[in-house]
């Protein structure tokens, strides 16, 4: 049952949103992970981020996609905690943890160990529209626990115009994703981390959009 509804819900809504009402312009979509363990991040301007991203896959694939959120975001609300973790198939991540008391980043590791593709956005909360954030460490601890799976950069430019950080107004907007090279876990955090940053700005640079005023 839980599974029919996250059918319909991508594909009589989300994709109609996305594609039709929005539209998206993918460069380099073969380079997205066809399946897990894999990681895939990018910059965070939107709601419509994660549902965008989804959007990529085929119907048939939204069961293996796992995005990661904050807990405390959503889970207040039962019906939303309900909505959000069994119809998106999000995984909830406790940003606050003290030492000893829980690992956060377990259910991720699982999702990564039973082949999923995971949906992260390293900048923590939604930024200034089009503009890029400070890359958190997590993305890092992450990738060290399940150095098999590559993580895939994505840039995404225009959904933070359509709707941005406060708004629950749409806008139409066409919206361009730029897909990078996947990187792999070499033993460094500060390495692995320059490098994340480096293709993440390589792919700003490479959409040649000046910045939004």
């Amino acid at each position: 049952m839980t599974r029919a509804l996250q059918y319909l819900f991508f594909l009589l809504l989300v994709r109609p949103l996305v594609l039709l009402v929005l539209g998206l312009n993918v460069r380099s979509r073969e380079r997205l992970p066809t399946q897990g363990p894999a990681i895939i991040i990018a910059n965070h301007n939107s709601h419509l981020d994660t549902l965008a991203l989804m959007s990529l896959y085929p119907l048939g694939m939204q069961r293996y996609l796992r995005p990661v959120a904050a807990m405390d975001y959503f889970m207040r609300n039962p019906l939303l905690a309900w909505f959000a973790t069994r119809i998106i198939g999000i995984i909830p991540l406790q940003r606050s943890v003290k030492a000893g008391q829980g690992d956060p980043l377990a259910a991720s590791v699982e999702a990564l160990a039973r082949g999923e593709i995971l949906i992260l956005f390293p900048e923590g909360s939604r930024g200034e529209p089009e503009r890029l954030g400070q890359f958190k460490t997590g993305i890092a601890h992450l990738a060290k626990r399940a150095p098999e799976a590559p993580v895939v950069p994505v840039y995404l430019h225009g959904l933070g115009m359509a709707l941005p950080k406060g708004e629950a107004l749409l806008v139409p907007f066409f919206c361009d994703v730029f897909v990078g090279e996947p990187l792999q876990w070499q033993g460094d955090r500060e390495g692995f981390m320059q490098s994340l940053n480096m293709s993440m700005q390589q792919l700003a640079e490479q959409s040649g959009f000046p910045a939004w005023e």
